[in-house]
């Protein structure tokens, strides 16, 4: 598999935060249409990474390549028009703008029958529809998650990026949510990469497996049927 077929590419990014070394010496690659987990502890890096890709917190070092275009140190929303979406743990829902409001501000044109708009949204969480005239902080939980991976979704990205999307949510919810993940990857197409302490949930969504130690340093890579036959890596790698 060449470079081209590489929707994202890292290599040895070192991350800061001040005088604090986050992220050393990171590498990974996430191919077209995969599904690829990061898993690790809280507070080896996992969300720093993130961030680092998106632009939001770059890296002094190392690149960062999206299709094969070297985005090292872009601004946030140049990464964003790359056809990447971000969907962080704090839902980052806009007060005082409806459902339908947030999800507008996302929108972009999708080609094909696959396409994401209101209607397709709405048909994945109906919940949304009946709610698309309400403030969208005042939102449940699930829903507010529901609301952000819709709005991902409207932008009708190459790549998604998924910070914990199952955190706090109730068991019904995160079934709910990894399977419309699972269809986004498999009927849109859609890349993912997945930051996730709930390793069902990843096992479910991702076919490989980062699993990173302390400072953003990946200890292996792991299918999920190598995780699923040996259920020790993920105790040595998630067990506090």
């Amino acid at each position: 598999m060449g470079e081209t077929d590489k929707v994202l590419q890292i290599e040895d990014i070192n991350t800061y935060y001040g005088n604090s070394h986050v992220i050393q010496g990171l590498s990974l690659h996430v191919d077209r249409r995969e599904a690829v987990s990061i898993l690790g502890r809280n507070g080896v890096g996992k969300t720093t990474t993130l961030r680092t890709i998106m632009g939001l917190t770059p890296p002094r070092s190392g690149t960062i390549k999206i299709n094969g275009v070297d985005v090292t140190r872009w601004p946030a929303h140049k990464v964003c028009n790359m056809g990447l979406a971000y969907v962080p743990a704090e839902r980052h829902i806009f007060p005082g703008l409806s459902v339908e409001e947030n999800l507008k501000l996302a929108e972009k044109p999708g080609g094909g029958d696959s396409a994401w708009d209101y209607p397709r949204v709405y048909q994945q969480f109906p919940v949304l529809e009946k709610r698309r005239k309400q403030d969208g902080s005042t939102l449940s939980g699930g829903e507010q998650q529901m609301l952000a991976i819709g709005r991902a979704l409207m932008s009708n990205p190459r790549m998604m990026i998924l910070d914990e999307p199952s955190q706090g949510l109730a068991p019904l919810i995160v079934e709910l949510l990894t399977s419309v993940v699972i269809d986004c990857c498999r009927e849109s197409g859609i890349t993912l990469l997945l930051v996730e302490q709930n390793f069902r949930m990843a096992l479910k969504v991702a076919s490989r497996h980062y699993l990173m130690g302390i400072k953003g340093k990946i200890s292996g890579v792991a299918t999920t049927d190598e995780l699923l036959a040996n259920q020790e890596i993920i105790k040595n790698h998630l067990a506090v």
